[in-house]
């Protein structure tokens, strides 16, 4: 009876034995999935902004992947010097970059990240124009040996038209530079270059760049020979996100979880981002137009009351920027909105209000302005902007000092700014409300050059 006894706990033993073993390799197993080709766990990531764009756009995306565990120091978005597209690739343009100009830069800072990083690979996240600088550096760069995956986030693949408008542009589907991207590749003729993993984010028919009708080119009522599915990449995995705009198929929670599920296998943890407990806040002062660094710039770090964007005191952070147009760093706190005063010789002083930073942030990047002559006559000009996203009357719940946002049609989303003129009084409150983020700034007078700016996060 005892040896029997022995006997069934040494079975019991064994059994216990083989079902830790068997657990131990399922979650080796499942760890897999989280691995990319490489052998690392969490590779440096390159986000590439799109037409006319530069790094800031990423913040909120960089936030989630940080909050999700990836590592900050492998998480880097790049600023093209000159981030607009010629009309004609071919002939150059004043202040304009070709697609060439796009995938050599683009191929700098690969190596750059590479070589800080120690990594074999990267993985490269575009937006928009920025994904023809991926496509290009991949198919003709050499980027292929050098990267593991790709995101293309509404990406016009197929273009934004096809046909005799503007013929030379990157722009058009039946240009020379998309067909020779798009040309079959190997038996299966397929759309993508060997070697990396792709995928396509795109809207579901409410992408301003991706519509039959020409209206937000220029061209109303003209048909413009693309659809919904300009973006989506034959041999790429192609992921239809819903009703989300132009900027939130790459900049918004949903546009983030299929990123993160596609470089490891598994859903985020949380789409929302984790507050740290003292930020540190930097950033660059662009010349208009460009992501060319400013030198010469005041900039003032006010911090201000959520309800009314009354200061709290004096400036918690003075710079003078210098060539490298770095206005920073400076601590900052997670539950608190500031004011940037950011005055540049030949500009208008722009009071540029933000909700609080919940995180680190090297990409608070700002670009002066100038009023035109109908601002300059108004009492004040309160501007409220959204980066990430742009305003849709049909489903956001937004408002500006109380009413509807000026200048924003129902319709396709295409719009991402408004701007208020109000008459001349004494300074007060205006408050920009979108769906849950609320600004408060205060009016400055117009008369002498100065204008306030609500810059909304999400």
């Amino acid at each position: 009876m005892q040896r029997q006894a022995i006997r069934g706990h040494e079975a019991l033993r064994a059994l216990w034995g083989w079902a830790v073993a068997a657990l131990g390799a399922m979650l080796v197993l499942g760890g897999c999935a989280s691995f990319v080709p490489g052998g690392e766990r969490r590779p440096p990531i390159v986000f590439v902004h799109g037409n006319g764009d530069d790094s800031a756009v990423w913040t909120t995306t960089i936030w989630r992947f940080e909050s999700n565990g990836w590592p900050r120091n492998r998480l880097h978005a790049i600023d093209f010097p000159y981030p607009l597209a010629r009309d004609d690739d071919t002939k150059p343009q004043d202040g304009r970059s070709s697609a060439d100009d796009q995938m050599r830069y683009l191929s700098q800072q690969v190596d750059r990240v590479l070589a800080a990083s120690g990594a074999s690979r990267v993985v490269l996240i575009g937006h928009s124009r920025g994904g023809y600088a991926i496509r290009n550096y991949v198919q003709n760069g050499g980027g292929a040996k050098k990267v593991s995956h790709v995101i293309l986030a509404a990406t016009p693949n197929h273009g934004v038209w096809a046909g005799d408008f503007l013929p030379g542009s990157e722009f058009n589907g039946s240009g020379p530079f998309l067909s020779a991207l798009n040309a079959p590749k190997g038996a299966r003729e397929l759309e993508v270059t060997p070697g990396p993993k792709w995928m396509t984010l795109r809207s579901d028919g409410n992408d301003k760049y991706a519509q039959a009708d020409g209206r937000w080119i220029g061209r109303p009522g003209v048909a413009t020979g693309v659809d919904s599915y300009s973006p989506a990449l034959k041999g790429a995995r192609n992921i239809a996100l819903g009703a989300v705009d132009h900027r939130e198929a790459a900049f918004g929670p949903r546009a983030f979880e299929r990123m993160w599920h596609f470089l490891t296998g598994d859903w985020p943890v949380r789409a929302a981002i984790v507050p740290e407990s003292s930020p540190t806040l930097d950033g660059q002062i662009f010349r208009p137009l460009t992501n060319l660094p400013m030198a010469g710039v005041r900039v003032e770090v006010y911090e201000v009351a959520p309800l009314s964007g009354e200061r709290l005191g004096g400036p918690l952070h003075v710079r003078t920027t210098g060539d490298d147009g770095r206005w920073g760093p400076m601590s900052a706190r997670p539950d608190v909105p500031y004011e940037f005063v950011v005055a540049a010789p030949g500009f208008a002083t722009m009071h540029l209000y933000r909700s609080a930073f919940p995180r680190s942030s090297s990409l608070v990047q700002i670009h002066p302005a100038t009023l035109t002559d109908a601002q300059r006559s108004a009492g004040s000009v309160v501007t409220m902007t959204r980066p990430r996203g742009y305003f849709d009357v049909q489903r956001d719940r937004m408002s500006l000092d109380g009413a509807p946002l000026p200048g924003v049609p129902p319709g396709v989303p295409g719009i991402s700014s408004a701007t208020l003129l109000l008459p001349a009084g004494p300074p007060r409150t205006v408050v920009a409300e979108f769906n849950g983020e609320r600004v408060a700034v205060r009016t400055w007078p117009a008369a002498a050059n100065e204008a306030a700016v609500a810059e909304l996060h999400y």
